[in-house]
């Protein structure tokens, strides 16, 4: 039997014992939290210490929404085009050319973190870097992307395609042709034709899972695990069978848009009978109800200002079929996890629950709702009646230029003002849990977020002083958000009692920061570095 003692200042997220100085750990599950006297007495003479002196020993982390499969992909895989901020396409051809430069042996090409500016680029931009070869240049938000001639060619799409989908979603020039430009369900489905292999796919996953273990989160939840590639269940699978996965990825699997779930449960409850074990656990299913504002494809609920009689993309919109797959999941202990951006989109997923709920007499499915940019008071109070969980991003708060005046411009300066409501979801009863989207959204940080959603500022530093409050109602204080991203987020997954505090009997995982992130200064909390990982009472990280 392997005994470890951890010692350090240890914020526990246990109520009844909030703070400790000792922890010991048996064959990986915590047996006694308190003082280290007592610990070294329960412990056996051989039992391993891990002395952190005076820094700060936290739950490990869990990240309620990301895709592990595309962060490392996007990572080792493609171009990075993140880092160029604010955006540029002269930077964006560099930093693509020389990708191609260096990846002669790739068939296709892809540059991810694209963020689009008032200029409008086409087909003939990429063109111009790669005439011989498909290249795509995938936009931040991951919901829009460029094709160039050779791309649109490769995944077929043409005029026959752009009348199949709208020009809403395929964009076209003036000769009814595509011009390069793809938003929502066109790009998954381009993305899930990229010509990567189940090898391809693990060593993805796997430098994916030494990036998050480096920044403290010992869980997170896949959001859509076949989204970005069909196969992924597999290969976290076949990692796991490895003795590789340490990471515990908690996974909704993807439903198509308007599903019958009489068709698709069965392959549902099938991959989670072949694939679902402790390290990758599947726990319930993934559907987009729309796009982002930014991208002129958030389901409001009203009319976007710009363009009179269209209120966005309507992904997910068949009441009936969302009902029965709610009622269907509930029936297989599964929630439901949507893409709800918009306000409208959120006020249909609500009103599903509601029906949903009355058919199950099951207030506990803890079904959630993630980005939620634009929600009404209305729905917020519906939000906690419902026991549903908002997913949201204190990353996203900060009001940044450019972004914000496309806002202004697509749904009005009024409603811009309410964008991301945090406090309020916590007011109304609800539980919230932090989000990063990652890699979609191209920073996942613990100290961020707890600084973020505080100020919901950036860090002067982080963007040159261009970014300013958005919304700074909605603060929240330092411990809501390490509940947030802690036993909130166990709760989410109904793993309350395994993870998410540091409780006698629940599995020994925590993060070890170099700060204390309920009292020490704000500048020291959002630099905050990381002391190490411990995943079942094993170190597995150390700076």
């Amino acid at each position: 039997m392997k005994q470890t003692i951890i010692l350090g200042n240890i914020i526990t997220m246990d109520e009844k014992r909030p703070f400790a100085k000792a922890a010991l750990v048996k064959d990986g599950v915590f047996v006694y939290i308190g003082d280290a006297e007592t610990a070294k007495n329960l412990a056996s003479p051989t039992a391993e210490v891990l002395d952190y002196g005076e820094m700060y020993i936290y739950p490990g982390f869990l990240e309620s929404h990301c895709h592990g499969y595309f962060a490392g992909y996007r990572a080792i895989g493609q171009a990075d085009l993140t880092p160029v901020m604010p955006p540029d396409y002269g930077k964006y051809r560099i930093i693509i050319e020389e990708f191609i430069k260096k990846n002669p042996q790739l068939t296709v090409y892809m540059a991810a973190g694209w963020a689009q500016t008032q200029e409008y680029v086409s087909k003939a931009y990429l063109d111009d870097i790669c005439p011989d070869k498909p290249l795509l240049m995938h936009e931040v938000g991951g919901h829009s992307m460029l094709l160039n001639s050779k791309a649109l060619e490769l995944f077929g799409i043409d005029a026959e395609c752009a009348k199949k989908y709208g020009y809403d979603m395929v964009h076209v020039d003036e000769n009814g042709e595509p011009d390069g430009n793809i938003c929502e369900l066109p790009v998954l489905e381009v993305i899930q034709q990229m010509p990567n292999t189940i090898d391809e796919a693990k060593r993805y996953i796997l430098h994916w899972q030494d990036f998050a273990i480096a920044k403290g989160f010992t869980g997170v939840a896949d959001a859509g695990a076949e989204l970005f590639f069909k196969d992924a269940s597999k290969a976290y699978h076949e990692l796991e069978e490895e003795g590789k996965l340490k990471l515990r990825t908690y996974s909704y699997l993807l439903v198509p848009d308007n599903v019958d779930p009489k068709t698709e449960m069965p392959r549902i409850i099938a991959d989670r009978a072949k694939y679902s074990d402790e390290y990758y656990h599947i726990i319930g299913i993934k559907a987009f109800l729309d796009g982002v504002t930014e991208a002129h494809t958030g389901w409001q609920n009203q009319d976007y200002a710009d363009e009179p009689g269209y209120h966005g993309v309507e992904r997910f919109n068949d009441h009936d079929k969302m009902v029965e797959l709610i009622v269907a999941a509930d029936k297989e202990g599964l929630s439901v996890h949507v893409h709800s951006e918009g306000g409208g989109a959120t006020h249909f997923m609500l009103g599903c629950i509601e029906d949903a709920e009355k058919i199950t007499g099951d207030m506990d499915q803890r079904n959630v709702l993630a980005h939620l940019h634009f929600v009404t008071d209305e729905d917020i109070r519906r939000m906690a009646a419902t026991q549903s969980v908002p997913a949201v991003a204190p990353l996203w708060t900060a009001r940044i230029p450019g972004g914000y005046e496309r806002e202004v411009q697509f749904v009005g300066r009024e409603l811009a003002e309410q964008s991301y409501p945090i406090k309020s979801f916590i007011d109304a009863g609800a539980l919230p849990v932090f989000h990063s989207d990652y890699p979609v959204s191209s920073v996942v940080d613990i100290g961020a977020s707890i600084y973020m959603a505080e100020t919901r500022a950036v860090p002067i530093e982080e963007l040159g002083g261009m970014a300013t409050q958005g919304n700074i109602k909605e603060s929240i204080d330092r411990m809501q958000s390490l509940k947030a991203m802690t036993v909130n987020v166990a709760y989410a997954w109904h793993q309350e009692n395994r993870i998410g505090s540091i409780e006698f009997g629940k599995i020994a995982n925590m993060a070890v920061f170099d700060c204390d992130f309920l009292h020490d200064d704000l500048d020291k909390v959002v630099s905050a570095k990381v002391v190490a990982t411990i995943i079942d009472g094993e170190e597995v990280y150390r700076a």
